[in-house]
């Protein structure tokens, strides 16, 4: 058996990036929209706007864009939560309810199918190595983040102190 790399994680994670979007797209939904109803489905109906960023790794942007689209769609509408001047809640509209009953609800039922298929143990080791993994390549690209802000950084101060760097045009 071939050594098993980085790349076969890349391409199984690829792959279920392409199921997740084509089962959007069946939806007539953007990916962005789909978890964003997918998340007000199984929060009983209603999350707020910071929580579906969290939950995705989503700008604030891209989910505000998200939901007044899905508003113009009648399937959200977009609150303040009670109590606050700041924090906005998303509600599904009974025709929101609908389309997650008959669109998004049985993808999530599929998806836990599919879950469940595996063993007890097979589920637990799937979830502790994803996190185990995300945490090491989330490690690995900030110390990436911090070398590019170093690399910066000096070369800022090179080009301050009159010093050409190879971007710049001069020679080395």
């Amino acid at each position: 058996m071939p050594e098993i790399g980085v790349r076969d994680l890349d391409v199984l994670y690829q792959e279920t990036d392409r199921l997740y979007y084509l089962l959007a797209r069946g939806c007539g939904l953007s990916e962005s929209a789909y978890w964003t109803l997918y998340d007000v489905d199984i929060a009983g109906g209603e999350t707020t706007l910071a929580a579906i960023c969290r939950a995705h790794s989503l700008s604030r942007q891209t989910v505000s864009a998200t939901v007044k689209g899905l508003e113009r769609r009648g399937l959200v509408v977009l609150d303040f939560a009670p109590g606050s001047g700041k924090s906005k809640v998303v509600r599904l509209t009974e025709q929101g309810r609908r389309f997650c009953d008959e669109r998004i609800r049985p993808a999530i039922e599929a998806e836990q199918r599919a879950f469940d298929s595996l063993t007890e143990h097979d589920r637990a080791e799937l979830v502790r190595t994803g996190r185990l993994y995300a945490a090491a390549v989330r490690s690995e690209l900030g110390r990436l983040e911090l070398a590019a802000t170093k690399g910066a950084r000096a070369e800022k101060a090179a080009d301050g102190r009159g010093i050409e760097t190879q971007e710049g045009g001069g020679d080395r």
